[in-house]
């Protein structure tokens, strides 16, 4: 998992606030111990790391705002996903839309896509999009 963390974002990149920093948050020594590790590791080969890890004291949820961001960029389809879930809690707790969220910020491929995409809940024009977004085309 920490492998997947570093290769998602910029860990050279210091935080504008702390708000938007970048952390490991660890509950054991073992925990903390991989993290530094895995940094460390990584700091060898691209320099400066600025990754914060830290225990994990408290946990907050984003704003709603913030939550499903690839989804709520694109409009269409998050209005199409907004109609099935219009309590932002609900859109929140939403497999479906955190999978699509997923889809969108390109973790998945087309053949995936495909696989679940009748289990998603989608419309057809949110169908249509996300199919175009992920395989490239508007149909498979």
């Amino acid at each position: 998992m920490l492998d997947v963390f570093w290769s998602a974002h910029r860990p050279t990149s210091p935080p504008f606030s702390r708000q938007y920093m970048s952390a490991v948050l660890f509950n054991t020594e073992e925990q903390r111990r991989l993290a530094e590790e895995s940094r460390d590791r990584l700091a060898t080969s691209i320099g400066n790391v600025y990754t914060r890890i830290a225990p994990l004291e408290r946990f907050y949820v984003a704003e709603d705002y913030h939550q499903k961001y690839r989804l709520r960029n694109t409009p269409d389809l998050y209005l199409d996903l907004n109609a099935i879930y219009p309590d932002p809690a609900e859109f929140r707790e939403s497999t479906a839309a955190a999978r699509i969220n997923g889809y969108l910020d390109g973790n998945g491929r087309c053949s995936e896509l495909t696989d679940e995409i009748d289990r998603l809940g989608t419309g057809e024009v949110g169908r249509k999009l996300l199919l175009r977004a992920v395989c490239g085309r508007s149909e498979r």
